[in-house]
């Protein structure tokens, strides 16, 4: 069990102080599917971006674990769900790739940026042919004596819409494979560069995504993240913080249900008791609190082994899994225990259920992580 010091529990409580600002709005924001530029002026004075970066950029220095454990308290207080991914999509999508592959240069004039929320990040991978099979990008991009233009479109860009540094991944080499593909850092304003609108969609809406357009854009090789094909283990570095910080955040959430629905069940009373006294409502709040404690062991656990520099990589798919499926099935759960109360949109329990659906999608589908575990074990070959 990790044990957090004074300094890392200041950190978090400090957040806690926010939760209320961070919140405001929320469901309101939500049926509009609105990107609040107000609440990431806010953002950008609790420091939160800033944890796992180097302070000679502006950063906190946090490690990862630390950042982690800041990140619950993010899920815990904060109830726009989709301001908290549009938080740790930035971090992670641009922030924690600049920080282990970018040049000098590339840190100097971005990561500041990142770090104080002046630019919000964003990074272009999907793409609607190829889907969960990044292997399979169509989008090129062609040297051309000291720059490479970019030719291609992506989709399911969040922060798409409002992003002012994107980190473009694209076909190098005619061949593919997995030295084909290289990352490149793009300035939002980049001629070339253009935005779809803004997509409307299930969940976490009020982060906002969009497609992107790519035709002839073209960049300067020191745009170039890491090297030229080495866009997929820029990518792997990516997606095991990614699925760490993304998911330690719905554990918070999880911790704020439970909370929820232990104090309705010992107030709401059913024919004469409170509703928590009959062992089907209390086993249901006892399985929420197993799936909590499961998913955030399983987290902090892999960030652990991660820190040592061990192989995670069947450990993240199993924390994924756990935790978005955990996600999803305790906000049923709660929905269930306020019966009612929990079907009407003013609670804010059925946005839980639509926003934790996404979990079992982003970060590589569930389908994936099963795919991946069993390949770890040997089968399908």
């Amino acid at each position: 069990m990790i044990r957090w010091n004074t300094d890392q529990a200041e950190l978090r409580e400090g957040l806690e102080r926010w939760g209320d600002a961070l919140s405001a709005d929320h469901l309101e924001l939500d049926e509009r599917s609105a990107f609040s530029e107000d609440k990431w002026r806010l953002v950008q004075k609790t420091g939160i971006l800033a944890l796992p970066f180097d302070e000679a950029y502006g950063g906190l220095g946090q490690s990862l674990l630390t950042t982690m454990y800041v990140l619950e308290g993010l899920g815990e207080y904060n109830r726009d769900a989709g301001l908290s991914f549009s938080i740790t999509t930035s971090m992670c999508s641009t922030g924690i790739p600049l920080q282990q592959f970018g040049t000098a240069e590339q840190k100097e004039r971005w990561l500041p940026l990142i770090c104080s929320g002046e630019a919000i990040g964003a990074h272009a991978i999907t793409e609607a042919e190829g889907g969960s099979d990044a292997m399979a990008m169509a989008t090129r991009a062609v040297r051309d004596g000291d720059d490479f233009v970019i030719n291609g479109s992506k989709v399911f860009v969040s922060n798409g819409p409002v992003a002012d540094v994107i980190v473009v991944y694209a076909r190098t080499h005619p061949d593919g494979g997995p030295l084909g593909t290289t990352a490149f850092l793009v300035d939002g304003t980049t001629p070339g560069l253009t935005r779809g609108k803004p997509i409307k969609k299930m969940g976490l809406r009020t982060s906002p995504l969009s497609e992107l357009f790519l035709d002839d854009v073209r960049v300067p090789k020191s745009a170039v993240l890491g090297r030229v094909g080495g866009g997929f283990m820029v990518l792997d570095h990516v997606m095991k913080r990614e699925i760490l910080f993304s998911f330690i955040v719905n554990v918070g959430e999880m911790q704020h249900r439970l909370d929820r629905c232990v104090d309705y069940a010992r107030t709401r009373k059913s024919f004469g008791k409170a509703i928590g006294s009959y062992q089907t409502i209390a086993n249901k709040i006892v399985d929420t609190k197993i799936q909590l404690e499961t998913s955030r062991k399983w987290l902090y656990d892999t960030g652990e082994k991660l820190e040592a520099g061990e192989n995670v990589t069947v450990d993240l798919a199993i924390s994924k899994l756990v935790t978005s499926e955990s996600n999803l099935a305790t906000s049923l759960t709660a929905v269930q225990i306020f019966g009612g109360h929990g079907y009407m949109a003013e609670f804010g329990l059925e946005q839980d259920v639509r926003n934790a659906v996404g979990g079992t999608i982003y970060s590589g589908t569930n389908e994936i992580q099963y795919n991946r575990i069993a390949s770890m074990l040997g089968l399908g070959k």
